[in-house]
């Protein structure tokens, strides 16, 4: 293939936004593409003292499962999320959100470094200081995602 074309328009006033993608066969990474592209339009509602929150998607640094409920961590905020965890994974599958051990689905591109922890685990740093760990059975698929082998 010799590359991609792109081509941005400007929208005029009152038209609805439109993406189209002309290939001769949609293979993994269009599909990747247009499912990423559409995940992460869709604003999540969340909880927040009482309150319904439409947050981004990609504002999220994690998500975490405590005492059966669901919370949204963002960088300074943390939202209830009425859905399941593993809701949240399916819906993400194919974006920067990775499932990295039983109660947590961390968003990959909020890491900021990543140091290794005891048996196996590593320790990911985000970028607003919060730590979380990834266990010991993720880590591969981690490393995998991340394109450093595993």
């Amino acid at each position: 293939m010799s590359g991609i074309k792109i081509t941005l328009e400007d929208l005029p006033e009152g038209a609805e936004e439109e993406i189209i993608i002309r290939c001769a066969v949609p293979d993994e990474d269009i599909l990747q593409l247009i499912y990423t592209l559409k995940s992460h339009r869709d604003k999540l509602a969340c909880l927040e003292d009482g309150s319904i929150v439409m947050v981004e998607p990609n504002s999220v640094y994690y998500f975490e499962a405590v005492d059966d409920k669901v919370f949204a961590y963002c960088e300074s905020r943390v939202f209830e999320i009425k859905r399941k965890l593993y809701e949240l994974e399916k819906q993400f599958e194919n974006t920067d959100f990775l499932r990295v051990s039983k109660s947590v689905i961390i968003n990959l591109s909020k890491i900021n470094k990543l140091t290794p922890g005891f048996s196996g685990r590593l320790e990911a740093v985000l970028d607003n200081g919060e730590r979380a760990i990834i266990s010991r059975q993720y880590v591969p698929a981690l490393k995998k995602k991340l394109g450093i082998g595993g």
